[in-house]
């Protein structure tokens, strides 16, 4: 797979791959932590050297999982965590990045991850009540530490970027971004583009939905993040088959699956950008790698630019309380 770079002279594969799927939010969890362990390997082996997870994922257990999967192939990979939340008994409570929290969720991911720095350092969500300078500069102590190698921001809105790369360079935004996700193009990606950051869209298949495997009438049960998306609620999910078929019909005549051409279209867009698609199984992994191969024409990214425009999204990507905590 070729590489990409980010910020900073950040290199890393086109195509990365979030853990997250691995410990929670995708229905119950693999029963097998050593398969899980090879899926990530396995990735590794095909080219993947951008393996995304984060202190709330589990929470930990995402981190030790990761750790212990590079452990032996710690130099191939680039590893991303992320701070920001208040966990109290298992359950985010809230956003949290004092300076104090920061260099609490430093220590225990290098402890967990079984790195002496994080490659990549994201600020999970914005928290309104710090300074987005004073996040900047913490960081930037840990990275003359020796504790971080990079800062990043997640889901921040263009002013936030800004002012946080005014005080340390940001090397990567990660924000959802997908054919049925176009938020970040009003004035996020025009900022990266003018700053020199990279972008990392997770849920760039639209939590499988781009993959045209969830069918019109699925549902989803208990600890499923898609039964609480408006999204993927009954009507708005048949309603929404209408991106997905478009989507399809394009793979069929590039022999290609839906995902390629989904992630290729993302490639498409900036040669910053990564996408990370979360995934259990191997297949998954070689299918994903393979985007990087799929060539759209003028023609196609064209048409699947407007896509949106002409079909419509039926629900949020988050509801109420999701939404509110994006774009600050």
């Amino acid at each position: 797979m070729h590489r990409r770079m980010l910020g900073q002279g950040l290199e890393v594969s086109a195509i990365g791959l979030g853990a997250m799927g691995m410990s929670m939010s995708y229905g119950p969890n693999p029963g097998d932590r050593d398969d899980m362990i090879g899926v990530l390997r396995f990735a590794v082996e095909n080219g993947v050297t951008l393996i995304d997870t984060a202190e709330v994922y589990g929470p930990y257990e995402n981190e030790q999982l990761v750790g212990d999967a590079i452990a032996p192939i710690r130099d191939e990979v680039v590893v991303a965590t992320k701070f920001g939340w208040r966990i109290v008994d298992g359950q985010m409570q809230g956003v949290d990045s004092r300076p104090e929290q920061i260099r609490r969720v430093a220590e225990g991911s290098l402890t967990r991850l079984g790195v002496e720095a994080i490659d990549l350092f994201y600020q999970h969500r914005v928290d309104p009540n710090v300074p987005i300078e004073d996040v900047a500069g913490t960081v930037a102590e840990l990275v003359a530490e020796g504790k971080v190698k990079h800062f990043g921001l997640s889901e921040a809105g263009a002013n936030t970027i800004r002012r946080a790369h005014a005080v340390f360079p940001v090397t990567a935004v990660q924000s959802e971004y997908s054919l049925w996700t176009r938020d970040p193009e009003a004035a996020v990606l025009p900022t990266c583009a003018e700053l020199g950051i990279g972008f990392v869209p997770f849920s760039p298949l639209g939590k499988g939905f781009l993959t045209g495997t969830v069918a019109a009438d699925a549902t989803f049960g208990a600890g499923e993040i898609r039964g609480r998306v408006p999204r993927f609620e009954a009507d708005n999910l048949a309603a929404n088959q209408a991106i997905v078929d478009h989507v399809r019909a394009l793979a069929e005549a590039r022999h290609a699956q839906p995902g390629q051409i989904a992630l290729a279209w993302l490639l498409a867009q900036h040669p910053f950008i990564v996408p990370i698609p979360g995934t259990r199984r191997r297949e998954r992994i070689l299918e994903n790698a393979g985007a990087a191969a799929v060539a759209l024409s003028a023609n196609d990214i064209a048409d699947l630019n407007a896509l949106v425009d002409r079909i419509g999204v039926a629900g949020n990507r988050y509801d109420d309380s999701g939404m509110a905590m994006v774009g600050l």
